[in-house]
């Protein structure tokens, strides 16, 4: 590890977050343009039903991802992680280009959303191994003191995906306008997923495994049974990650996703305004969360974790409230607020769950409970938020089921959570046999 450079961990960091971003932007960009997909690919006449097939279909893409997790985490325990995630970013950006090219329900019918589920699953299956895969290869590669600065780019990058495809939203928007935005225009950030996903390929391709992976191939010590091995050595651990992580699945995906159509269908903010807030609260996300991630190198992971989860509990209402008061400018504030608690949470989660388990199983321990738990939460979050102002008329009800789920995080925070900073920072000497020396 020692013999890692500044220049070749930067390397390291460019490639494994070209891919995440290329990842992300496809899976995120269905969300930001989810009152556009529901006005093509279902049935028009009631608009509220529309949006919730297309939540619905979103979902999907959630509900195969544990199944992806199953098989691809503890492969990338197997076969390493650079592996596995070059296998991940051709599934999702070839997934994302097919919805991009994909007719409408007014030319095939219900075809047409049976085509745009099937292809959500597979980018849900792809992306049931990207999280593990890059956190963990992150973390391996990163400085032993600075590793929850290094492995918090794998969300920086994630949230600088959201950015990009809230903003080629806004812009597409401005300049074709929302009537060929609407019949044709919404195509473009999906045909975009080719040429990205192609760049993201290649520089996966180029970058060698983790030192930690490496060197356990040079012992041979590469777990033959990953899978059995993660459930039967790290199931304590894995049981703690799913109670701590509900509150990202559904924060994320509740402002990426849920929040464009919430500030146009509930709170009637035109898609200009609506796109500009949720580009600004998601670009200050991706510039707080490394610095995030630096302060839990200096005070331990626990203390962000636990003012991450307190935040959303206290504060989810009044930013709500904020956000429906019909001024665009506190609708940013209010957003930027949920913003910088999900920022607080993300700089320590990535390093908290790869010091949750050693490196022979870690990517496939942390894929299992995470992508359950993420599935269950939030790929559901934008449909259960739609759905309890559908049926209760209160346009702040989705506050509370934030406000619910961050409490399951935040007391597990508190009653589970040992403070692991440190932790691993000097890992345990390898034999002459080490590989760290190769090139990347």
């Amino acid at each position: 590890m020692t013999e890692l450079t500044p220049a070749r961990r930067r390397r390291v960091l460019l490639a494994a977050g070209a891919g995440h971003f290329v990842e992300w932007f496809d899976m995120g960009i269905y969300g930001t343009l989810s009152t556009i997909i529901a006005a093509n690919f279902f049935a028009t006449g009631d608009p509220t039903a529309a949006l919730l097939s297309t939540f619905a279909v979103f979902a999907a893409g959630f509900v195969i991802r544990p199944l992806g997790g199953l098989y691809l985490g503890p492969l990338a325990d197997r076969i390493g992680r650079q592996k596995v995630l070059s296998l991940v970013v051709l599934g999702t950006s070839g997934a994302t280009f097919v919805i991009g090219v994909l007719p409408g329900y007014a030319t095939i019918g219900v075809l047409a959303p049976l085509l745009l589920v099937l292809a959500r699953l597979v980018q849900g299956f792809a992306a049931g191994g990207e999280t593990s895969s890059a956190v963990t290869l992150l973390y391996e590669y990163g400085p032993p003191r600075r590793r929850g600065y290094f492995s918090s780019y794998s969300d920086t990058f994630g949230f600088a995906a959201f950015v990009f495809g809230s903003g080629l939203a806004l812009l597409l928007t401005a300049a074709l306008g929302d009537a060929a935005m609407t019949a044709w225009g919404w195509r473009l950030p999906f045909l975009l997923a080719l040429p990205l996903g192609a760049a993201g390929l290649y520089l996966r391709l180029r970058l060698a495994d983790t030192p930690e992976f490496r060197n356990l191939e040079a012992r041979g010590a590469v777990t033959d049974s990953p899978l059995r091995e993660s459930l039967r050595a790290g199931w304590r651990g894995m049981l703690v990650l799913a109670g701590i992580i509900v509150i990202k699945g559904v924060a994320h995906w509740s402002l990426q996703t849920f929040m464009p159509s919430y500030l146009q269908t509930t709170l009637h903010f035109s898609k200009i305004s609506s796109f500009t807030a949720v580009t600004v609260c998601l670009a200050v996300v991706a510039v707080a969360v490394p610095l995030m991630g630096a302060l839990s190198d200096r005070i331990g992971r626990r203390p962000l974790l636990i003012a991450g989860t307190t935040g959303f509990v206290l504060f989810s209402w009044p930013a709500f409230l904020l956000m429906s008061l019909g001024s665009a400018p506190l609708a940013i504030v209010g957003m930027v607020a949920l913003g910088l608690f999900i920022a607080a949470y993300d700089g320590a989660i990535a390093a908290t769950m790869a010091e949750l388990f050693p490196a022979r199983i870690r990517s496939g321990a942390i894929a299992i409970p995470y992508n359950i738990a993420v599935s269950l939460c939030g790929g559901t979050a934008p449909y259960i938020a739609t759905w309890l102002i559908a049926t209760t008329g209160y346009s702040l009800s989705p506050a509370f089921y934030i406000m619910a789920i961050a409490a399951i995080s935040l007391l597990t925070a508190l009653t589970a959570i040992r403070e692991t900073a440190g932790r691993r920072a000097h890992p345990t000497p390898e034999p002459p046999t080490a590989v760290a020396s190769e090139s990347l």
